[in-house]
């Protein structure tokens, strides 16, 4: 019989009343959402980024990712889901209009493909933080590759309630700790925790077991992936072939070991890589002859470089990298980075996920987190390889605290325990929102098909279609629909006028440029490495 830990019941038992009273307050979330533009045929476009969707280097809310192709729409924080959808939605509803016969891929493994070279960098323009981004796109490029770049995903930015922390602290004995670097400490907790349980998104929510034979160009075929129909491969028990070792997957970062364990080792690892040359990217070169290839030959070009399935987050300033604004006011939200597109879903995202979401990360917060020694973090590393390669097979086991066990029997206890953080988080919410999104989707440990990349499977298989042709079909079904559907007035003008601005904005910035590129990245870099600490950071719990 399932026990709740008494920690984290007792944790929960102190927090109802304060929750009752109203002193919890909500979670504040943002959504940024990827999504390839296709042509008609499902070929990733060649066309630019439209311009009546403004510029991508200061649009607030559509930019791209790594290439002119991959759209990202960025929503405001909100407390309410719902609102954080609506906005998303008229995002995609005001695209469509400017599209033409253009559409968004559902998925996040990519379109048909034609090589490298067909999937094309960002163009931010002629400033010198637009260079910067596509130098660095260009560096991606002769590093890891476009096609691995062409891949799309959601990211959730979640913050805590902010009357949390000082319960919390009051509750942990901790009242001489400055609150920003207590929130900081819980924060990394969080993060600890999510990183050993990780996998469990990676079943729910992953959405692709299969892919394109172009994605792989001329890449021998794994083992772990089966013909299907004429251009399609997949893996029959996949969840999530974009967080596997074909997607965003990288050797040389990987014995960084970053396990966030605390603020400071988390900075210092990220510092010591943007600081420290490697010797096959030192052969790649520069600047050779005026060719930017890409923006230094260290371990990571910037921070962004670093891969992980959750980071940390703090608003920057102008003049400060994401480290020192870490360093300097602590962590303020944190962002998850694991999350599949769902494809028969238009946003890709519903408001049942980001439910759960809530709950799973209030979870992870309250819960114990101890830190995690290298030999676990590679035990966890292993975890999370066998989920998004083999999540689906009723014989997959998980090794945890030296036993292993059955994935589905696993997550029954974990959904268990955040059942009762739900219960807490409903007390100030109309009707059960976040214990109905558990009760929504606790059949998918039991029946394995009901998740999105058992749904993708058996539509493939049943009907015998390839991927690329399934994904075409969803994504005519949602461009009618979101081109059928009305916006909010007031959003439609707020988006055309943002596209204006912001074609206006990036002239300025173009206009003001007074350095050359080879000084601005010298001086942006000489500002990188200084430390920005304001205050000593809290010991881990």
């Amino acid at each position: 019989m399932f026990t709740l830990s008494e920690q984290l019941a007792t944790t929960i038992a102190r927090l109802k009343e304060p929750a009752r009273r109203g002193q919890i307050g909500r979670l504040r979330r943002g959504i940024e959402k990827e999504g390839l533009r296709v042509d008609a045929s499902g070929r990733i476009a060649q066309t630019p980024h439209p311009a009546a969707l403004g510029s991508k280097l200061t649009h607030p809310h559509i930019t791209t990712d790594y290439s002119e192709a991959l759209l990202e729409y960025i929503t405001p924080v909100y407390c309410r889901p719902s609102d954080a959808m609506d906005f998303l939605g008229d995002l995609h509803r005001f695209s469509y209009r400017h599209l033409a016969d253009e559409l968004i891929w559902p998925a996040s493994m990519p379109a048909r493909l034609d090589g490298n070279e067909s999937i094309p960098i960002a163009d931010y323009g002629r400033s010198n933080v637009g260079t910067m981004k596509s130098v660095y796109r260009k560096g991606l490029d002769v590093r890891y590759g476009r096609i691995m770049q062409s891949i799309a995903g959601v990211h959730y930015n979640v913050s805590l309630p902010e009357d949390l922390w000082a319960l919390l602290r009051e509750m942990d004995g901790q009242g001489q700790l400055n609150l920003g670097d207590y929130r900081s400490s819980r924060y990394f907790g969080l993060i600890r925790h999510f990183r050993r349980h990780s996998w469990l998104l990676m079943f729910l929510f992953g959405a692709s077991p299969a892919l394109d034979r172009s994605f792989l160009e001329h890449s021998p075929t794994p083992d772990k992936l089966r013909a299907h129909a004429r251009r399609t491969l997949m893996a029959p028990y996949a969840t999530s072939l974009r967080m596997s070792d074909l997607g965003y997957q990288n050797k040389v970062q990987a014995q960084l070991k970053i396990c966030f364990n605390s603020l400071s080792n988390y900075v210092g690892t990220l510092r010591h890589a943007i600081a420290t040359p490697w010797p096959a990217y030192e052969r790649l070169g520069v600047n050779v002859d005026g060719d930017w290839r890409q923006l230094n030959a260290n371990i990571l070009q910037i921070e962004n470089e670093y891969y992980s399935d959750i980071r940390p987050k703090r608003v920057t300033r102008h003049d400060e990298t994401p480290s020192q604004a870490l360093e300097a006011r602590g962590v303020e939200y944190i962002e998850v980075r694991c999350l599949d597109l769902n494809p028969f879903m238009a946003m890709g995202i519903d408001e049942t996920q980001m439910r759960f979401l809530d709950a799973f990360l209030m979870w992870c917060l309250l819960a114990d987190s101890p830190w995690i020694p290298d030999e676990e973090c590679d035990r966890l590393d292993d975890n999370r390889a066998l989920v998004v390669d083999r999540g689906r097979d009723p014989e997959l086991r998980l090794a945890v605290d030296g036993t292993e066990r059955r994935l589905a029997e696993l997550g029954h206890d974990i959904f268990d325990e955040i059942a009762q953080v739900a219960e807490l988080m409903d007390i100030s919410e109309t009707g059960t929102p976040h214990g109905d999104a558990i009760a929504r989707l606790a059949p998918r440990l039991d029946d394995p098909s009901l998740t999105p990349s058992g749904q993708m499977l058996t539509l493939l298989e049943g009907e015998g279609e390839d991927f690329v042709d399934a994904m075409l079909a969803l994504a005519r079904q949602q461009a009618d629909q979101l081109r059928s559907e009305p916006m909010d007035s007031a959003r439609d003008a707020l988006f055309t006028q943002l596209s204006d601005t912001s074609r206006q904005q990036q002239g300025d910035i173009e206009a003001g440029d007074s350095l050359a590129f080879d000084e601005f990245l010298e001086e942006y870099f000489a500002r990188a490495r200084e430390p920005r600490a304001t205050h000593k950071e809290a010991a881990g719990r």
